[in-house]
């Protein structure tokens, strides 16, 4: 464990303690720092703090970086639901409970391992863990993903997705009877201000976040609609959807604790995903099938309407 200790001058009185860190210790990024402090590795005159408080002259900061853990990652015969597949890269249907890279707890059993085993030839610019991610997927969302085959198809991927070019459209069941045909929410997303584990629409310390949904069907007390992704915040459609009071089904964390059917996770599914070929720069349009619960969920919740 490395530790340091940094006292607060007077010209930097009034910064934040991410910003403030980020400055003194170059070889840390300020969404590294705000890591550490979630972790609570980062104590101010010994006690923990937020990522957006304000440092004052005097104040004593520790902070404490773990030493970094060597991961090996192994290809593990786990199978890939293909969609598409060329020399630049893949498009994928990922299952409901599947990881998508490693992080503590989740070493193995991954996505990226599986992705390891099928072809070996993936972009390495997100580094050694996430080898050929573009992009994610909560574990227990499934659905349409692109994956990079090399350098120069990641960083065009990337840069379409920056310039909101990447269609992304997801299918939700949600509590409740959603009234309107479709509407727009436009309410910025960061770090739930209790909870740091959760996301919600705050005001401070928040980025915008943009999501448009149309209802596609209507049941007894859920409704079905289809969300567009304006931009890409964590959590952002089940913090939204929660928002305007209709959580999706299942969602054990921005939904309600219990439901009839004994879900435990979110009724989420990433339902098409349209971008330009890296190389070849025409337009591609995909669609992931519904998986089979999700099928027989609407089934069900037909014959009891």
């Amino acid at each position: 464990m490395d530790r340091r200790k940094l006292v607060v001058a007077k010209e930097d009185q009034g910064l934040r303690v991410d910003k403030f860190l980020a400055g003194k210790l170059k070889e840390l990024s300020r969404s590294r720092v705000q890591k550490l402090i979630e972790e609570e590795q980062v104590l101010v005159n010994g006690s923990p703090c937020k990522a957006n408080a304000k440092v004052t002259e005097g104040a004593i900061l520790e902070v404490r970086i773990p030493e970094p853990q060597e991961i090996e990652l192994a290809p593990e015969a786990i199978p890939l639901d293909i969609i598409y597949e060329d020399q630049d890269l893949l498009v994928l249907n990922k299952p409901q409970g599947l990881v998508v890279h490693p992080a503590p707890g989740n070493y193995r059993g991954t996505l990226v391992n599986a992705l390891l085993n099928h072809c070996r030839d993936l972009s390495g610019i997100n580094g050694a863990k996430r080898p050929g991610i573009v992009h994610r997927l909560d574990k227990d969302t499934s659905g349409a993903m692109v994956v990079a085959k090399n350098d120069f198809a990641h960083r065009q991927l990337v840069a379409q997705l920056k310039e909101r070019q990447v269609g992304r459209i997801y299918w939700a069941l949600v509590h409740g009877n959603v009234e309107e045909e479709g509407g727009r929410i436009d309410a910025p997303i960061g770090r739930h201000p209790v909870n740091r584990k959760k996301m919600a629409v705050v005001d401070g310390n928040a980025k915008p976040a943009v999501t448009e949904y149309v209802v596609k069907e209507r049941f007894r007390g859920y409704t079905l609609i289809e969300a567009h992704l304006h931009t890409g915040r964590t959590h952002q459609i089940r913090v939204h959807l929660a928002y305007i009071k209709h959580p999706i089904l299942g969602d054990p964390v921005y939904g309600p604790k219990a439901n009839p059917f004994g879900l435990t996770a979110q009724v989420l599914h990433a339902y098409r995903l349209t971008f330009l070929h890296p190389r070849r720069q025409v337009r591609m349009d995909f669609v992931a099938p519904l998986p089979a619960y999700f099928q027989n969920l609407l089934e069900t919740l037909r014959e009891r309407s």
